[in-house]
């Protein structure tokens, strides 16, 4: 994103300039005193941090403008947060500050609200996860990050699927054109046979149609189990009724069907 000829927010951040360490230095106090001109030309010396730290939100579907802008609040208070007593790089300390502005934003604009001490428990995990990984020089495992954040497994599991963005069971996962393949084509209930789930919707379609003292005779019958006496004396009418209404009524179901 930080190379080639890409516009955000108006921006051709291919024309964007490269502030060495040294240059830094000199503007820190500059910065600090109040200096404008200084302070804006840090932060646009900056701005390619803010790039390279937005690659690791490529994934998201919110709009990439909106995610520098929030990206550059992060930059601008790491600028006005640093300590240059410290030894450490500009950089360094930035970088954390930047994904934590974006991560804030993503967890306060998600479209599946989610409860802050869920989303908080997430988001530490995100974090975790990060150190674990500089550590361990490897991907940890969820078992690993519950560990370290003395908290059950399940826990952690479910927060963060909880910060997972929505996908459209409609969203193509292979092929092109007529031929490709959909989430929701690989999605199955192995508990549900896909045939008695048709043969339901049309048995429900079929009845829908029916007059209504008819459906409400086999929805006493064979939904909530009644003998055809109990039918009777519910609905006032005489037990030869009942069962000839029943059969008329089973025969028009089967032709619907």
């Amino acid at each position: 994103m930080a190379t080639g000829k890409v516009e955000i927010c108006g921006v051709d951040t291919s024309t964007l300039p490269v502030i060495t360490n040294e240059r830094m230095r000199e503007l820190f106090p500059l910065v600090h005193s109040g200096d404008m001109a200084a302070r804006e030309e840090f932060i646009r010396g900056n701005l390619r941090l803010v790039l390279s730290v937005l690659q690791r939100f490529h994934h998201r579907t919110e709009n990439v403008d909106d995610l520098f802008q929030v990206g550059c609040i992060g930059l601008i208070k790491a600028l006005d947060n640093f300590d240059v007593t410290q030894n450490v790089r500009f950089s360094t300390y930035a970088v954390p500050m930047i994904i934590g502005e974006i991560r804030r934003y993503l967890r306060d604009n998600n479209a599946i609200r989610v409860s802050r001490s869920m989303r908080d428990t997430a988001y530490k995990a995100l974090q975790t996860r990060d150190q674990l990984q500089t550590e361990l020089g490897r991907e940890p495992t969820v078992a690993e990050i519950a560990k370290r954040m003395a908290l059950p497994e399940e826990d952690v599991t479910l927060a963060l699927e909880a910060i997972q963005d929505p996908v459209s069971l409609c969203e193509p996962i292979g092929g092109e054109g007529a031929d490709a393949l959909t989430i929701g084509d690989q999605v199955r209930d192995d508990r549900v046979n896909a045939d008695d789930w048709l043969q339901d919707i049309a048995i429900r379609e079929a009845l829908s149609r029916l007059g209504e003292r008819e459906q409400r005779i086999l929805n006493l019958r064979f939904f909530q189990g009644r003998t055809q006496m109990e039918v009777a004396a519910e609905i006032g009418i005489s037990q030869a009724q009942v069962s000839r209404l029943e059969k008329a009524a089973l025969t028009h179901m089967r032709k619907l069907i």
